[in-house]
């Protein structure tokens, strides 16, 4: 028998080496296996632990490599203004996302973690990244090729600091200007919003023609995935108010609020984030029919639902009053990923018991982590978890910036063009004696940027990143010979005295974001108002107005000689001189009703008591002219 010994001991070892090879091949890391044979493969081998894991997204300031390796975290995110390092360069960016990243790959099935930020009008959280124009001033534009080039643009500047995910767009549909959010909002009218959405292939690529309808798109390393918010009904709260009560019809949430959804999963849109809001009275959070029912079955959304900020906490009042039952409404109506962000472990232990004990049944975890892998791996995050420092000469590039100057030019609203026809003031001569600027806004860089910028209220002055006043793009666009004289707001007593041959004055709101900016008078702040009497009782005058939504201005309108909607234009003020000066025409057109009094508000286009200063649709136009 001892002759037999030796091929029965290779056979042994074959079968032995065959297993380990078994054992290492792994379908899931294998991206020439079929997208549903690897998430099958990799479900089959999670536990309990490792799917609520996937379920978590926590803040970027509580994620450890220790945390996310400890808990299968399966998503982190900066807040509003959380960066690694005040002005942080891109390296820092990615050396952070790594860091974290590592953690992640760490765990024995190594699942990438997935890392998000508010990109709504650039890559806004980051320091010298381009601002573009908020989205009330995009909406003007209705052209949505120019929206697609600020996907793709925003896109790279993400990417250049390691960040693979992006809550844009906002596809709110904004029906009363009162609302705090209205500036993220394209239009009052959901055609616009509709348009608007050719956005999410700029951020995320062309959907291939083969593409299943529902199922998430993202074309590679240079794209990101993109987040359709906040559904539903967002836009449509009672006054205004921000996270409150929209109150309408079935037929009129689904005829105004719900289009633009239709349009992005169409598009591929990879993820959607539900809305603080309630609808007649009912938390979306909580939603089960409009989030599984709606969304997931009758439209057959693919990609994955996220909660808002402590979306699931603010499910009672006061928020986190039974978070246990706010895990279970929530995750029961269909959310998959829950913006935690901070006291994860509580989330974690509320969920695992709530599965242990036949509350929430595993068939709804599992459709929740199925929907997280499809998109981490449509994304190809398996095959390239880490971030490279290939793209970090993106960051605010020249291409971009001349991007943004050319959406700022297709953004401005000409409203009133002298006291006739015949005599405009518009476009402004560049060769004059003396001119005056004025206004809070004309030098004020934070203010052009608005809310959601660097930090999440946004902030005042010139020191908060890189990029152009209005005042030092007229310092710019002048002649030379032209003296320039700035004045924040002068006395009417200096204006009389000093013979200007005409005056820029910029006025408008400060910034904020979210519940800070609702607002019920819609004024523009003191002391504009007073610098519009003081400049415009003297002098002839232009007066731009920098703001997220219309705002009071029928009692200054007799003394303005001409008014323009500048909106909030972010970094690329020239843009603003461009066209006053008329190297470029004015084009825009409202995207958005401009009431006469806030009494008048809610009032959209198409309602029976439309009454308004200009209406939705208006704009004056003006031809560029060559001017030596």
């Amino acid at each position: 028998m001892a002759r037999f010994s030796i091929p029965k001991l290779g056979f042994l070892l074959l079968c032995c080496l065959a297993a380990v090879a078994d054992a290492t091949y792994m379908k899931y890391k294998d991206p020439k296996q079929p997208l549903g044979v690897r998430i099958k493969d990799l479900m089959s081998r999670m536990t309990l632990a490792e799917k609520i894991g996937q379920m978590t997204q926590i803040e970027r300031s509580v994620a450890t490599p220790d945390v996310m390796k400890k808990y299968f975290i399966g998503s982190v995110l900066s807040g509003g203004g959380s960066v690694p390092a005040a002005k942080a360069t891109p390296e820092t960016w990615i050396k952070m996302v790594n860091s974290i990243q590592k953690g992640a790959l760490s765990t024995h099935l190594g699942i990438p973690m997935l890392y998000g930020i508010d990109a709504v009008h650039g890559h806004n959280n980051v320091y010298k990244s381009t601002i573009f124009p908020h989205n009330v001033g995009l909406g003007v534009t209705r052209d949505p090729q120019l929206i697609k080039k600020i996907g793709d643009a925003t896109a790279l500047e993400v990417r250049a600091t390691g960040i693979p995910y992006v809550f844009a767009p906002c596809i709110a549909v904004c029906r009363d200007p009162r609302w705090g959010r209205c500036y993220e909002s394209y239009s009052e009218d959901h055609k616009i919003v509709q348009l608007m959405t050719e956005i999410i292939p700029g951020l995320q690529g062309d959907l291939p023609a083969n593409a299943k309808k529902g199922v998430p798109f993202v074309a590679g390393k240079k794209k990101v995935a993109a987040c359709a918010k906040h559904y539903l009904g967002d836009g449509g709260t009672t006054k205004g108010i921000n996270e409150n009560n929209t109150v309408i019809s079935l037929n009129g949430l689904l005829s105004i609020h719900m289009p633009a959804y239709i349009n992005s999963i169409r598009k591929g849109v990879a993820t959607v984030m539900v809305s603080y809001s309630s609808w007649n009275g009912k938390k979306m959070h909580a939603n089960r029919d409009l989030v599984t029912g709606f969304l997931k079955n009758k439209l057959k959304f693919r990609g994955f639902v996220i909660s808002d900020w402590q979306g699931l906490d603010r499910i009672t009042s006061p928020p986190h009053a039974n978070y246990s039952y706010s895990v279970e409404a929530g995750v029961s109506a269909g959310i998959d990923m829950i913006m935690v962000p901070y006291n994860f472990t509580e989330f974690i232990d509320d969920l695992t018991y709530q599965v242990k004990h036949n509350i929430i049944p595993m068939s709804r975890i599992d459709d929740a982590v199925k929907r997280i892998l499809r998109v981490k791996f449509v994304m190809g995050l398996f095959e390239n978890p880490m971030a490279d420092y290939s793209l970090v000469n993106q960051l605010g590039s020249q291409e971009h910036r001349e991007l943004a100057r050319e959406a700022v030019r297709k953004t401005l609203v000409l409203l009133k063009n002298g006291e006739s026809a015949d005599e405009p003031l518009l476009p402004l001569p560049k060769k004059t004696t003396k001119i005056l600027v004025a206004g809070s806004h004309a030098d004020n860089l934070g203010y052009q940027c608005g809310g959601w910028t660097i930090t999440w209220q946004g902030l005042s002055g010139n020191d908060l990143t890189s990029g152009t006043t209005i005042l030092q793009a007229i310092k710019k666009t002048v002649d030379p010979t032209t003296q320039v004289v700035y004045s924040e707001n002068p006395d009417a007593d200096f204006v009389k005295s000093n013979k200007f041959s005409y005056a820029i004055v910029v006025v408008g709101e400060p910034s904020y974001a979210e519940t800070f900016g609702d607002s019920l008078n819609l004024t523009i702040s003191e002391p504009g108002p007073s610098t519009i009497y003081n400049v415009c009782g003297a002098v002839k005058c232009v007066v731009v107005v920098i703001s997220g939504r219309p705002v009071v201005m029928m009692p200054y309108l007799s003394s303005i000689d001409a008014l323009v909607a500048a909106w909030l234009p972010g970094t690329e003020g020239q843009g603003v001189a461009d066209v006053l000066f008329g190297d470029y025409g004015f084009t825009g057109k409202l995207a958005r009703t401009w009431f006469k009094t806030v009494d008048q508000l809610p009032m959209n286009v198409g309602d029976p008591h439309y009454d308004p200063l200009f209406p939705f649709g208006f704009g004056l136009t003006t031809k560029p002219t060559k001017q030596n």
